[in-house]
């Protein structure tokens, strides 16, 4: 098939990518001509394991194409997909802004039938919004329909996530235009829901929720077994062993962050709110997730200067702090709503000398944090601290020499965020050792 896909972000170029990998050709199309003349060039604007490889065999294949022709990609395709930032307002709504330019663009290109499919995540009712702006902006008179096909990709395994997703959800008008997308997911051969277009756009929103809400409660269960000397590691594995339950994201640490996850719940909070319904249990997974940060820092800041701690600024002037991982999770260098930013502002406030290391996002963490110091290895981060703070649980983070790290450090302390070490272990090591729920 004759595939045009909208934005080279993140969900935009994987798409295109794995399409194109499937043997369909692919025009991946963005405003933005430095972003399109450096994929043509073979540079990749994020950091996904796997991705450089499968677009440099793909265009050499002539079967993907990045460029700025928003028209030429349209006129040719016979499914368009959109794939553009949907970010947060201020008050938690979502901005359609993007969505309503793709739109736009399409009308304006359109020359036949044509399916549009919004990709992007987007608040219920969206559908209907596209579809009334390209019959408001379109030059000709010309058919076409409008279908939601959620993504469930994660940062760190979108390749494999795309090739083999759970489900393949496809919200459409009718069966006839669902066929033409079942044809397009034949090859991958995973379970296919067909809905109509509102289910389709709500469940990647249900999905996040459920999963944001998982985390919290386990976040908030951790802070119970550090009161009473429980061990949440043992509390989630017993829990998890339940069937309906399962193990995955019952891992305690510094809540969730990422682009999906805060903006999606306050999305569906803002959602339900225009509904006439009050979503009190998603505000309080928000707000869970909000205390995580604060209670991790005031954690640091008894254990580092317990004699001196009150309220107040610069109790920690002079202390040097390593932090190990800047990226909001392992295997991306994405630092939207990375936990790393939260805690070294708070650090740098108390007037702690930071130093950190990330194996992939450092560059973009610069841009953020341009007052700390980066480091080449772990091992830099740890001369001369005063205490380490892991905050992305990197594999090689749970591979370090912990003697050597031990023998670097002015003190050999460490505030574990994401349980990467063993509680006994690192402490029969001579480590004075801190980690989440876990006494």
């Amino acid at each position: 098939m004759n595939i045009c896909v909208i934005g080279t972000g993140y969900v935009g170029l994987v798409t295109g990518t794995v399409f194109s990998d499937l043997g369909n050709d692919v025009t991946c199309v963005d405003k933005i001509k430095g972003k399109i003349e450096s994929l043509n060039k073979g540079i990749m604007p994020i950091y996904e394991p796997g991705l450089e490889e499968m677009v440099k065999r793909n265009v050499v294949d002539n079967r993907l194409f990045f460029s700025t022709d928003l028209q030429g990609a349209v006129e040719k395709a016979e499914i368009i997909f959109i794939c553009v930032g949907t970010p947060p307002k201020d008050n938690g709504e979502t901005d359609l802004s993007y969505i309503e330019d793709a739109a736009k663009g399409i009308a304006h290109a359109i020359n036949g039938y044509k399916i549009v499919v919004n990709k992007s995540t987007v608040p219920v009712g969206t559908g209907d919004f596209v579809r009334q702006v390209i019959e408001k902006n379109k030059t000709r008179n010309t058919e076409f329909d409008v279908v939601s096909n959620p993504e469930f990709l994660r940062e760190g395994s979108a390749i494999s996530d795309a090739l083999s997703p759970d489900r393949i959800v496809i919200g459409a008008p009718t069966k006839q235009v669902a066929v033409k997308l079942l044809e397009l997911y034949a090859t991958i051969g995973k379970p296919m829901l067909i809905t109509d277009v509102y289910s389709a756009e709500i469940i990647k929103y249900a999905s996040n929720a459920f999963l944001a809400m998982k985390i919290s409660f386990i976040n908030a269960i951790a802070d119970i077994c550090e009161l009473s000397g429980a061990n949440v590691g043992d509390v989630a594995k017993g829990v998890g062993y339940d069937s309906r339950i399962g193990q995955a994201f019952l891992n305690a640490g510094l809540g969730f962050g990422g682009s999906c996850f805060p903006k999606d719940i306050q999305s569906l909070v803002h959602t339900a709110e225009r509904l006439g319904y009050d979503f009190k249990l998603l505000k309080d997974i928000l707000e869970i997730n909000k205390e995580r940060i604060p209670h991790f820092v005031k954690t640091i800041k008894d254990k580092l200067a317990p004699e001196r701690f009150k309220q107040g600024t610069g109790f920690l002037k002079g202390k040097v702090i390593g932090i190990l991982g800047l990226s909001f999770k392992p295997d991306t260098d994405d630092m939207r709503d990375a936990k790393s930013v939260e805690i070294i502002a708070a650090l740098f406030k108390e007037g702690a000398v930071i130093k950190a290391y990330d194996p992939v996002a450092m560059e973009n963490a610069k841009k953020i944090l341009p007052n700390i110091k980066y480091c080449a290895s772990a091992y830099e981060v740890a001369e001369g601290a005063d205490a380490i703070v892991v905050i992305t649980e990197w594999r090689e983070f749970k591979l370090l020499n912990m003697e050597r790290i031990k023998s670097l450090m002015r003190k050999p302390v460490i505030f574990d965020g994401r349980n990467v070490y063993d509680v006994e272990r690192t402490k029969k090591m001579g480590f004075e050792y801190y980690s989440i729920g876990r006494a």
